[in-house]
């Protein structure tokens, strides 16, 4: 079973969840980047007008820096971000838009989410077509990344 951890990263919490998960699962690692970096001004969504609100509520796509070549050759895939209005960051839809994901299982872990996962899963899967499968849920120590594995 080839396997694969993806994750977007704003402040650093959701890179170290997700390098827990490669290092566990002895999964490949990938980061995605948006083109142009975030600045903490750009995600403080307090600020009506900061770019991730902007972004959002635009629906607008993030175009991301680098690409998986051989993404074909997973057929699990883990992706990690935080969340941002009660879903994916903007820049983690559009990365997933990128690919085909015909018959891979997915498993999205989030880092933030006072209010809890909520419909993270199911706002997901209409950026991955073809998914086998789409499971989600809050994931933030090293331990939580133990027991979910080991599930």
């Amino acid at each position: 079973m080839n396997m694969l951890v993806v994750y977007f990263s704003a402040e650093g919490t959701t890179a170290k969840v997700a390098k827990a998960f490669s290092e566990r699962m002895k999964a490949d690692l990938f980061e995605i980047v948006p083109e142009k970096p975030y600045s903490a001004a750009d995600i403080k969504w307090t600020n009506p007008l900061a770019r991730c609100n902007r972004e959002k509520f635009g629906k607008k796509d993030v175009p991301v820096n680098g690409r998986i070549e051989n993404f074909s050759d997973y057929d699990t895939v883990v992706i990690g971000f935080p969340i941002w209005y009660g879903a994916a960051p903007n820049v983690v839809n559009t990365f997933c838009k990128g690919y085909d994901w015909s018959g891979k299982r997915v498993f999205a872990f989030a880092t933030s989410g006072g209010s809890g996962i909520g419909k993270t899963a199911e706002k997901l899967k209409p950026y991955l077509k073809g998914a086998e499968a789409v499971d989600a849920r809050l994931v933030h120590t090293e331990r939580e990344v133990a027991e979910w594995v080991k599930e």
